[in-house]
């Protein structure tokens, strides 16, 4: 199992510093945090393997604001996430660019969470498995790449696929991809057991949940249940 902890624009470097100060993980799970970029070098070599949340296509060059594998590495992060949502819907990301940050990170040697999801306007066009089939069919196959599937309505919203949604739509995207598959959508410990329990469910994704030390190591002990 893999539980990827997913910060967002949240946790400075004292935050993260104090965060990982109280985090008491279960031995067992194979745990990640995906910090915001000024916060990687405070949570590098804290003994749990740190992502960003993003990756430039390119080893260097004009690209203001972006951040190269090669930096990453430099810095002692292990891999980075791919693709995500909000990457999609507020800075215009699109499946080409995923396959490019894909294939750049790969082939520097970080390892990859790739997100792929549909919007709830796609969910309830019945769309979901058109969607699902292009996203993925842009993500390269490699040993160190998993995906995570995140449905973009419950992303932050509250909002939960239920534990039968997640199994078809991760059984949908083992199908078409031979990776291990992760689920993102408002994962708490309260749900996570009954999530991470379905058989095509390999970790998690989480986000708001992964901001409190208790809650994410919560989280980290139901995929051992």
């Amino acid at each position: 199992m893999v539980i990827a902890g997913n910060w967002k624009m949240f946790k400075g470097p004292a935050e993260t510093d104090r965060f990982l100060d109280e985090l008491d993980l279960p031995s067992g799970v194979e745990a990640v945090l995906c910090p915001p970029f000024p916060s990687l070098a405070t949570a590098t070599g804290r003994g749990i393997p740190v992502f960003a949340q993003n990756v430039h296509w390119a080893a260097e060059g004009a690209f203001t604001g972006e951040v190269s594998a090669g930096m990453l590495l430099e810095l002692g992060v292990e891999g980075a996430l791919v693709g995500h949502s909000e990457r999609r819907q507020h800075f215009g990301e699109t499946d080409d660019t995923v396959r490019r940050r894909c294939e750049h990170a790969l082939e520097a040697g970080l390892r990859v969470i790739a997100c792929v999801g549909e919007t709830e306007s796609e969910r309830e066009a019945g769309e979901t498995a058109d969607v699902l089939r292009r996203q993925v069919a842009a993500i390269p196959r490699h040993e160190a790449l998993v995906i995570a599937y995140e449905p973009v309505w419950a992303i932050g919203t509250g909002k939960t696929a239920t534990s039968e949604i997640a199994q078809e739509a991760h059984a949908l995207i083992k199908e078409l991809h031979d990776t291990r598959v992760l689920y993102g959508g408002s994962v708490k410990p309260e749900n996570a057991a009954e999530l991470l329990g379905q058989p095509a469910v390999d970790g998690a994704l989480v986000g708001g949940a992964s901001l409190d030390p208790g809650s994410f190591a919560a989280i980290c002990r139901a995929a051992l249940s």
